[in-house]
């Protein structure tokens, strides 16, 4: 145990410097703050803004079951998306460093995160019978999307 001297200052935290996962899991516990945005769309993946400031961007996204991305990238933007209900599989695709095509899946539920940096490539789906919702938290740019096909034998290519 340890005593704190009067005269010490209580910084307040940076939100820059906070892990975009946790900005992410703050925001889904927090439900009072999105409730009201969620929709879903039967034709296509929903998606709204629900805050931004000079550091970063937060989206609400609903996925209905079938719903899904194209394979993608997110420019220069780095960040981290986190499922707040349901089950969404995430397809890494990448080149090893022997230059062969590898693709990962993760497969999510409610709290469990993934983090992503400037030219991750992958694609987000609905497999599940229920719907699903996501917070995702862009940073270092805003929110884009560039487009990938899959080879099979060198990996993501951009187009």
């Amino acid at each position: 145990m340890f005593a704190v001297p009067d005269n010490t200052l209580l910084r307040p935290e940076n939100p820059a410097l906070r892990h975009p996962v946790r900005v992410a899991l703050e925001v889904a516990a927090d439900r009072d703050q999105w409730r009201h945005l969620l929709r879903y769309d039967p034709d296509e993946r929903f998606a709204t803004l629900v805050s931004k400031d000079e550091q970063q961007e937060v989206w609400l996204m609903s996925w209905l079951p079938g719903q899904r991305t194209d394979l993608h990238d997110h420019a220069f933007a780095s960040g981290a998306f986190t499922v707040v209900g349901g089950h969404l599989t995430e397809a890494v695709a990448r080149r090893a460093p022997d230059g062969r095509a590898i693709t990962e899946l993760h497969s999510l539920v409610a709290g469990q995160s993934r983090v992503f940096g400037p030219g991750y490539v992958h694609e987000v789906r609905n497999e599940g019978p229920d719907p699903a919702v996501s917070i995702h938290v862009y940073r270092d740019a805003a929110r884009a999307m560039r487009p990938y096909h899959l080879d099979p034998l060198s990996g993501p290519i951009p187009g």
